[in-house]
This record gives structure tokens, sequence and C-alpha cells, in this order.
């Protein structure tokens, strides 16, 4: 059995795609297990090849039980505490980057300034295991009863630092609606006041707002269907991502060259004025604040000019046990 440690959210687990596709790859006829919040369930069965997924929500605790797994794989941190809390499980082996204090000496050194994907990539690469850093796609979910063709507007984001003010939203998806767009506006059950507000502002019907109406398999559908996606630095950029949907992603603290899409893709831009001086975490941070309404309208445009005909995001990405296309199903028990 082999158990993969990546107790994050949307993001990192999309980040880390490349990663497990290649450990599946790897090890095609054993067992890989997942280790990370149980919400995230149907974004693993998206990705194809997860066997098991256990409920880890962060480096509180690990519910293992048993003999330890043949490998442990760290794919949440540099460690000590992530390091510590696989050891503690009993694996016959642990990839892992090169931890002293956690008393782990094998693998490569850390480097903060390197792309989430490629991280994983190149900690696998250590240990002889390839893995194709642009395998970033997920299998493309039906959309049901959800619309098709919208433009989603997500101004929400986890750290306060993150998010874009909501009337300059608001003033995008004005004119976006004014272009003939169908706007929705998306966000988490905690941030649909904040949704709510940029839809009033925007002259956008009370339908137009999705937020805590859909749940992860959900938003991911709508995602993949959509015709342009407009947020911040937060995971439903990385499902624009795996979609190849067009989409416009509003960086502050942290550099796309870090976290964005990837750069060969004039359909998918990042914006960034970095790097500026540190905000205090509360706010807006600088760099993001001098992000204007008239740069980003002119990005949406570029943006959709690039879109490629025919659309190649829409090939189905899961793979089964021995790395092949897998046909859609649950991946997840």
């Amino acid at each position: 059995m082999i158990l993969v440690l990546r107790a994050l959210g949307v993001g990192d687990l999309a980040t880390a795609v490349p990663a497990l596709r290649g450990l599946r790859a790897a090890y095609p006829t054993k067992e890989l297990t997942l280790a990370a919040p149980a919400w995230l369930a149907p974004l693993a069965d998206l990705v194809g090849g997860v066997d098991r997924l256990v409920d880890a929500d962060g480096l509180g605790h690990l519910p293992w039980s048993g003999p330890g797994p043949t490998l442990a794989v760290n794919l949440h941190g540099r460690g000590p505490q992530s390091h510590r809390m696989l050891a503690g499980i009993w694996p016959d082996r642990l990839l892992a980057f090169a931890n002293p204090k956690a008393g782990h000496h094998d693998g490569p050194v850390w480097d903060d300034d390197e792309h989430e994907v490629d991280r994983w990539c190149r900690l696998l690469a250590w240990y002889g295991i390839p893995a194709d850093r642009t395998d970033l796609a997920l299998r493309r979910p039906e959309p049901g009863a959800l619309p098709s063709g919208v433009s989603i507007v997500h101004p929400g984001t986890k750290a306060p630092e993150r998010r874009w003010p909501p009337a300059r939203f608001a003033a995008v998806a004005r004119e976006l609606a004014a272009r003939g767009h169908r706007v929705v506006v998306t966000g988490s059950p905690g941030e649909r006041g904040l949704a709510e507000e940029v839809a009033r502002a925007a002259g956008l019907p009370p339908g137009a707002v999705l937020a805590g109406r859909t749940g992860l398999g959900e938003l991911a559908a709508l995602v993949a269907h959509a015709r342009l996606l407009l947020s911040g630095d937060t995971g439903v950029a990385h499902l624009a991502t795996a979609y190849g949907t067009p989409s416009v992603l509003l960086f502050g603290p942290v550099s796309p060259a870090l976290w964005g899409p990837p750069p060969d893709r004039p359909w998918q831009q990042a914006l960034w004025v970095g790097p500026r001086p540190p905000g205090d975490g509360r706010t807006v941070h600088p760099a993001l604040a001098e992000l204007g309404v008239p740069t980003v309208l002119a990005t949406v445009d570029r943006v959709e000019q690039a879109v490629p005909r025919p659309v190649s995001r829409l090939v189905p990405a899961a793979r089964d046990r021995a790395g092949r296309p897998a046909p859609a199903g649950p991946a997840v028990r």
C-alpha cells in the first residue's frame, strides 16, 4: 500500500495531481491511499487512480490503524511535523524532503522559490519516479442541472489579503454582463454575503448568486463548462487550470510563478504587480490593491482572443491503476 499525505485544500490537491499520477504509474498494482480532508473526496474522484481516502485535515491527527504502508509519501510540506506524522505509522519507506530535525536525511533540499507543481515532481524524481508537470487535467464532469458557458466571478478567498475589493469585482461583472456574458457569482456558504454584495452592485439578478449552492463536485463541473473565470489566488483558480478554462487570476502577496497557471497558456492569465512590501494580513495586499478594473477588463479581452479552437481541455484525464485513461466513475471509496 502507498499512503500519500496532502491534508490541505483544493488548490493544494490540484497542484499535486502530476505527482499523484506519477505514483500511480510507478506502482500500478498497489493500493494508493490519499490522506486529505474528507470534503475533498469529489476532487480526488476527478483526479482518478486514488483507491481510498482517509480523512486528515491538517496535521492534527492521521486516522490509521494496522500495519504501516509499504511506502509513505509526504506531499504535504517540508517537515518536521508532517514527516513525524508519517513516521509514526511505521512505513517501510518514507519519500520526503530532507529534514534532519525529523530524523529524515534522505531526499532533496526544499526550495522556497519553486512552483508548487514542480516541487512535488522534483521530490519524486529524486527517488527515481517520473512525473509529468503538464499532467494537470481533471476528469471533465457533466454539467447536469448547472448552467454551461457562464462567466464565473469568484470574489472570495480564505485570507483577506488575497481578496480583491468587492466593488472592483462588481465593476468587472457589470461590464461583462453588458457585453453579453451570463455572469454568476460563486463562493463557499460563508462567502454568500460577499457574493450577494458583488451581485447587487453589478446589477445581477438574485439567481446569479451560486455561492453556498454548489458542492465541490458541482463547482468543478461549473468551471469545466464555463466561458470564463475571474478570481483571486484561491482553489477555484486551480480548477480552471485543470480544465483549461479561460481565466483571469488576481495575485497579491504570492507570485504566480509559485502558484499560477502554466505560462504557455495565453488564455489563462495571472495578474501581479509585485513584489511589494508585506501588508498587514487583515486587508487587501498592496500588490493586489494596485490592480485596477481597466487592467482586468483588458486582460479579459486578451484571454478571450487567445482561446484555442478546438479546445483541447475537453479531453478527459483520469487514469486507472496502469496509468491508462479510465472511464468516468467513482475512484474514491
